[in-house]
């Protein structure tokens, strides 16, 4: 998934991201309300974990205008004010749910990925297709009950693929959810990761590509 961390505590945000990324996430980072607007408005995030206490524009604001863009992305609020008051107030301005600091980071990552999958289309907690069997919270993924040991863009990729219920994923749409912003868009890297996810999985062939269009589960 692309989540978007924004939190003005620069070591905090990198342990997040890092902690995320571990995760198989692709993740993207803002230390102020405004810059986050700013990646809102271009990205396509599925999750956006942000401090309420903001520079430039408060994290309430930004909620408020992720909330009225009617963008797909779900918000995980974090703060310092853990009073019942401050969570109610956080999730009437549209977040999706509220986390205090200072929290664990695995209770983080699994409230990521279960927001994640009420991002877009919801979907289950465990994806199966074509003989695949995907489980995001433990990252396993087993093929014909074989154990497949994937890469984290690997693994990012399948779960993107998997998603799409068998319809067609750009390598656009690929490289958005997979890689973060710092990503070429001219590269080569989709196209490899479908190679040695293909090579993993092994026959029959199960990821199709459509010419010209991008790529599904047959």
């Amino acid at each position: 998934m692309r989540v978007l961390v924004v939190e003005d505590e620069r070591m905090l945000a990198d342990a997040i991201a890092e902690w995320l990324r571990e995760e198989t996430h692709a993740v993207d980072l803002a230390h102020d309300g405004e810059a986050a607007l700013e990646r809102i408005a271009v990205n396509d995030y599925d999750v956006v974990v942000l401090d309420r206490d903001l520079p430039r524009v408060h994290g309430d604001e930004v909620c408020k205008e992720l909330v009225a863009s009617e963008r797909d992305a779900r918000v995980l609020m974090l703060t310092a004010a853990a009073q019942l008051d401050d969570r109610v107030t956080g999730l009437s301005l549209g977040a999706d749910d509220y986390l205090s600091k200072p929290f664990a980071f695995p209770e983080l990552a699994a409230r990521v990925l279960a927001l994640g999958r009420r991002s877009r289309p919801a979907v289950p907690p465990v994806l199966r297709r074509a003989g695949i069997t995907l489980d995001p919270a433990r990252r396993e993924v087993f093929r014909n009950g074989r154990f497949v040991p994937l890469s984290k863009k690997e693994f990012a990729v399948l779960t993107e693929l998997m998603r799409a219920g068998g319809n067609v994923v750009s390598a656009e749409q690929l490289l958005e959810k997979a890689w973060d912003e710092h990503a070429d868009p001219f590269t080569g890297a989709v196209r490899l990761t479908i190679l040695k996810l293909r090579r993993k999985l092994a026959d029959p062939p199960v990821v199709e590509t459509v010419p010209g269009v991008g790529y599904r589960i047959a």
